[in-house]
C-alpha cells in the first residue's frame, strides 16, 4: 500500500545559503540567485498602498449586505462578483482561460446525531464522551465488533525513522492514536520537532494514514495540551454538516468511520483491554510501538448527503519574459454567514478573519497593475473558497490547478491580518521551512523589522491554512503576518485594549468591521509581502524548500 514520504523538518538558520546550478533544464536550477533589479517606480507603488486602498474593500465585504460570505448563498454570489469586478478594475486578466473564476464541487454530509459507540461493555454518548463521522458516500456506514489496535502516534515517517504501522496488518480493523506528534510530551528525546508540532500531529494526517494502511476506522484519543484545544472544539467541529470535495471515488478510500474519543473514555476502553493508558502511551513515546487491544468497536454513522458548487477566484498579471512562471498570492474570500435561529445579530460578517486578507489581496493586485516594468514572471491572484470548511478551496486547486503545479514558482498566503497596529517584528508561521524567508527577512528589514517564531508553533498553524495545500504539492509557501511587539507606546495601548476584541469575535457575529480599526499593520504587511513577491518574481532561481524541510518538489 502507498506510504507517504515526507523529509525530516529541523529548525534552521536565516539566510541560508542561495541554490546552485545543476544540469537540470529548469529555469530555477539554470544560476544562482542574486539581488532583484530594481523596478523603476517600484518604491513610488510600495509606499503607495495605503489604507484607503484596504478600508474600502474590507468595509464593503465584511458588510451586513454580504450576509457573511457562506459559500453557495446569495452572499457568494456578491463576493465573486464583487472580486471579478475589482481584479478587472486593476487591469488583471481572467487566471483560468476567459474566466475568472474555477468552479469547485462540494459535498456537505451530515451524520444522524442519534449514535452510539459501543467499544467492549461500554457504551459512549455522541459530543458527550466520543464524535464519529464518515467521509463515504454510503446512507449507513457501520464498524461491526471492529478489533482495536493501539498504534501509538499512528505515524510513519521513514526520515524520522518512525512506522508504528511497522509489521502491522490493520486490514478490517479499527486503530486507537494519540494526538500530536511524539516530540510534543517528550522534547528532551530529539525525536521529530519537540514542542513544535510537525504534520505528522495533525488529526487529518493521521486519518490519512489510517485509510492508507487500509483500517476500517481510526480514533483518536483527545488531550487538550497536545491538541492546542479542548474537547468542545472537537465535538462542536465533528458534528453537524460536515463539508467535503465531491471525490471521484465516493470516498471509498478513507476509513469507514472517523471519530474521537475524550481522555476518560479512552483511559476506560483501554482498564477494560487490561491495559494502563498511561503506561501504554509512555510507551508510545520512546519509540514505534502498536499493540493490540483484544477488545472491539461498533457504531453506525447514518448520512445524508447535500452536493453543491463554489468557485475559487482567479486574476492573472502576465510576467514580462516569463509569463509561464507564476507567483501564486492566496486569501479566503469565504466565511460562516448566517444564523436565523439566533436571536439579534444574526450574520458572522468574517471581518478579521478574512475580510482583512481579502481586502488586502486587492491593495496587492493593484499595486502590481501599476508596477513598470511588470515583473518577470506572472504573478497570480488565488481567492479561494470553502476555507472555514477544511481548506477545501485550495485543497481543490491544489489538485486540479489553473496553473501547472511545475510552473508555479511559489505561495505567499494572507489570511486573518494584523488589525492591531504596526510592529516591530514579524511572526513566521512554520519558521525554518524554506529559502521564502530569505526575501521575507529582507523585506522585514527595510522597515527595520526582525523575524521571530510564531507564538505558539506547538498548535500547527502551518498546517491550517490555505499556504499548506501548495506545500503539500512541493510548491515552497509563506504565510507570515504583523508580530506581538508594538512599534511604539501609543501602538501598544490601543492593541491591548483592541486585542480583547479581536480574540473574544473570533468566529462570532461580533467579527465586525470597525472604524477605529487601525490598520497600519496590515499596510505594513502588504508592503512587505508585496516586496517580497516582486522579488521572487524578478529573481534568477526559484526558491527551494530547506533540505530539512517535510515538503520538498515532487518532479
Amino acid at each position: 500500500m502507498k506510504k507517504m514520504f515526507l523529509p525530516l523538518l529541523v529548525p534552521t538558520l536565516l539566510g541560508v545559503s542561495a541554490c546552485t546550478p545543476s544540469s537540470d533544464s529548469t529555469p530555477q536550477n539554470q544560476t544562482t540567485k542574486k539581488e532583484m533589479p530594481a523596478a523603476s517606480n517600484f518604491d513610488s507603488v510600495y509606499n503607495n498602498i495605503s489604507d484607503a486602498d484596504i478600508r474600502e474593500p474590507l468595509k464593503v465585504l465584511s458588510s451586513d449586505e454580504f450576509e457573511g460570505r457562506l459559500p453557495t448563498t446569495e452572499g457568494e454570489k456578491k463576493t465573486i462578483d464583487y472580486l471579478v469586478s475589482e481584479f478587472t478594475k486593476a487591469g488583471l486578466k481572467p487566471g483560468n482561460g476567459d474566466s475568472f473564476l474555477q468552479k469547485v464541487a462540494l459535498m456537505e454530509i451530515t451524520a444522524d446525531p442519534d449514535m452510539t459507540m459501543t467499544i467492549g461493555d461500554n457504551n459512549f454518548v455522541y459530543k458527550e464522551q466520543m464524535v464519529a463521522s464518515s467521509k463515504r458516500e454510503q446512507s449507513s456506514v457501520s464498524l461491526e465488533d471492529s478489533e482495536l489496535v493501539f498504534v501509538g502516534y499512528g505515524v510513519n515517517a521513514p526520515e524520522y525513522d518512525w512506522n508504528d504501522y511497522e509489521g502491522l496488518d490493520v486490514e478490517g480493523k479499527t486503530v486507537v492514536m494519540l494526538i500530536n506528534d511524539p516530540g510534543f510530551e517528550n522534547p528532551e528525546s530529539g525525536k521529530f520537532q519537540g514542542t513544535t508540532m510537525t504534520y505528522y500531529g495533525r488529526w487529518s494526517y493521521k486519518y490519512e494514514e489510517a485509510s492508507r494502511q487500509g483500517a476500517a476506522g481510526a480514533i483518536i484519543i483527545h488531550e487538550t495540551a497536545p491538541a492546542s484545544y479542548g474537547w468542545s472544539v472537537v465535538a462542536n467541529s465533528w458534528s453537524g454538516p460536515q463539508y467535503g470535495l465531491v471525490s471521484a471515488d465516493k470516498g471509498a478510500s478513507r476509513v469507514a468511520v472517523e471519530g474521537w474519543l475524550t481522555l476518560d473514555a479512552a483511559k476506560k476502553v483501554f482498564a477494560d483491554a487490561g491495559l494502563d493508558f498511561e503506561t501504554e502511551k509512555a510507551n508510545a513515546m520512546k519509540g514505534p510501538y502498536s499493540k493490540a487491544m483484544d477488545i472491539k468497536a461498533s457504531v453506525t454513522v447514518k448520512n445524508t448527503f447535500k452536493k453543491s458548487e463554489s468557485n475559487n477566484v482567479i486574476a492573472t498579471l502576465p510576467g514580462a519574459e516569463f509569463p509561464n512562471e507564476h507567483i501564486i498570492y492566496t486569501a479566503h474570500w469565504d466565511h460562516l454567514g448566517k444564523d436565523e435561529s439566533k436571536e439579534g445579530d444574526q450574520i458572522y460578517n468574517g471581518a478579521h478573519d478574512n475580510a482583512t486578507g481579502t481586502a488586502a489581496i486587492l491593495a496587492m493586485a493593484k499595486a502590481y497593475s501599476n508596477l513598470t516594468p511588470a515583473p518577470k514572471r506572472s504573478v497570480s491572484f488565488l481567492v479561494v473558497t470553502a476555507e472555514e470548511q477544511g481548506l477545501l478551496g485550495s485543497k481543490f486547486y491544489a489538485s486540479n490547478p489553473v496553473i501547472p503545479i511545475e510552473n508555479t514558482v511559489a505561495n505567499i498566503n494572507m489570511d486573518a491580518m494584523n488589525v492591531l497596529g504596526k510592529t516591530k517584528n514579524v511572526a513566521v508561521v512554520g519558521m525554518g521551512k524554506s529559502e521564502m524567508e530569505d526575501y521575507l527577512e529582507k523585506a522585514a528589514a527595510k522597515q527595520g523589522r526582525s523575524l521571530t517564531q510564531e507564538d505558539r508553533p506547538e498548535a500547527g498553524y502551518y498546517y491550517r491554512s490555505d499556504h499548506f495545500s501548495f506545500a503539500k504539492q512541493g510548491v515552497p509557501a509563506l504565510y507570515a503576518e504583523g508580530g506581538n511587539e508594538p512599534a511604539d507606546e501609543e501602538t501598544a495601548k490601543y492593541r491591548k485594549r483592541m486585542n480583547v476584541i479581536v480574540t473574544g469575535c473570533y468566529h462570532q457575529v461580533c467579527d465586525q468591521y470597525r472604524d477605529d480599526w487601525d490598520l497600519s499593520g496590515i499596510v505594513q504587511d502588504t508592503q512587505m509581502l508585496f516586496d517580497v513577491g516582486v522579488g521572487v518574481a524578478n529573481a534568477d532561481a526559484w526558491p527551494k524548500w530547506n533540505e530539512a524541510s517535510e515538503f520538498q518538489r515532487k518532479y
